[in-house]
């Protein structure tokens, strides 16, 4: 027999939660390996369907996990869908341009590149991890790659992978790591900020 209740709380980076059944009841343990597709990771609130057991201390959990009336993700426009891409792209290319404008020193670029490289390998690996139940990066480990110049990798690796791109918290404190890290590279194109930098690099 199969029930039907709402994901009211998911530790995504544990990769377990709770059921609340429809018309309320004891909550039911969930965890990653109990769906049925692993392709689709629950963020929360989602309507699931469940077959329902119980373990050795007789506390119920679920298995074999379906997602009900899920949102499919619309296609989004093509704008919309390349958007991360094409940003990823445009930034690095004007990077490059910066460089051989004379305004940025070369190891610049190498920087943005390197980084952006760890940062989407950092993804890739989290991905795995995520999906075999193993040992996650820490979220604020990902938001360091991109603080250090690796945003652009990591915004590859969220359209690329899908993952990470869809919890709200995450977002938020990464775009907010982009800009930072876009603020550092504007002070470096005042003259004070050129001086120092070659200074500082320079100097390694």
């Amino acid at each position: 027999m199969r029930y039907q209740g709402k994901i009211t709380d998911w530790k995504d980076d544990k990769g377990f939660g709770f059921i609340t059944p429809n018309g309320g009841g004891q909550r039911v343990f969930i965890h990653i390996k109990s769906f049925s597709n692993r392709e689709q990771r629950p963020v929360g609130n989602e309507f699931v369907t469940y077959e329902l057991s119980h373990d050795t201390k007789g506390r119920p959990q679920a298995s074999s996990i379906a997602f009900v009336g899920r949102q499919v993700t619309p296609a989004s426009p093509s704008g919309q869908a390349n958007a991360p891409l094409v940003l990823t792209a445009a930034f690095l290319v004007f990077v490059a341009g910066s460089v051989f404008a004379g305004k940025l020193p070369i190891a610049v670029v190498w920087i943005y590149l390197v980084a952006s490289f760890v940062a989407f390998v950092a993804y890739a690996l989290d991905k795995s991890a995520a999906r075999n139940d193993q040992w996650r990066t820490q979220e604020s480990t990902l938001h360091l790659f991109a603080l250090a110049g690796g945003w652009p990798g990591a915004l590859a690796a969220q359209r690329l992978l899908r993952h990470k791109s869809s919890k709200q918290s995450f977002q938020f404190v990464f775009w907010v790591t982009v800009i930072l890290n876009c603020c550092v590279l504007a002070w470096f194109f005042s003259t004070s900020g050129a001086e120092m930098l070659r200074s500082m690099l320079g100097a390694v």
